[in-house]
């Protein structure tokens, strides 16, 4: 019988995607309460599609996007600038032996989709699928 902590992991832990929902919650209440003070998110919705943890839990990635796709980069600037209040703001929320770093990622899930979907209905595709 193999130990399991010798099987090679698949994906991440129950812990990690319990602790990355727990801060994706947070942080969407904050962002829909309007506690963040900052002009730029508050003229934007702002969605948190997904925070993926390090298996230390010490690293929080966080994925978000603007409504709409637009204005990405000032909305990142925005949450970059709100960082540390952030953060302090998540460690009071979730109770966790260390407050994670965090750092904001664009969402990049919808251009994948849609560029495979492109790809799929290209004429090279459809002539190789014989439809």
């Amino acid at each position: 019988m193999a130990n399991r902590r010798s099987e090679k992991s698949t994906g991440p832990s129950q812990r990690q995607l319990r602790v990355g929902e727990l801060i994706r919650h947070a942080l969407a209440e904050m962002l829909a309460r309007g506690e963040i003070y900052d002009e730029v998110l508050a003229s934007h919705v702002v969605t948190i599609p997904e925070v993926r943890m390090s298996p230390d839990l010490r690293l929080a990635s966080i994925y978000v996007m603007p409504l709409g796709g637009k204005d990405v980069k000032p909305v990142l600037a925005a949450l970059e600038r709100n960082k540390k209040y952030i953060r302090g703001e998540i460690a009071h929320e979730i109770n966790l032996k260390f407050a994670p770093d965090i750092r904001f990622m664009a969402d990049e899930t919808f251009d994948e989709a849609d560029r495979i979907d492109r790809l799929l209905a290209s004429d090279k595709v459809r002539r190789d699928l014989g439809k």
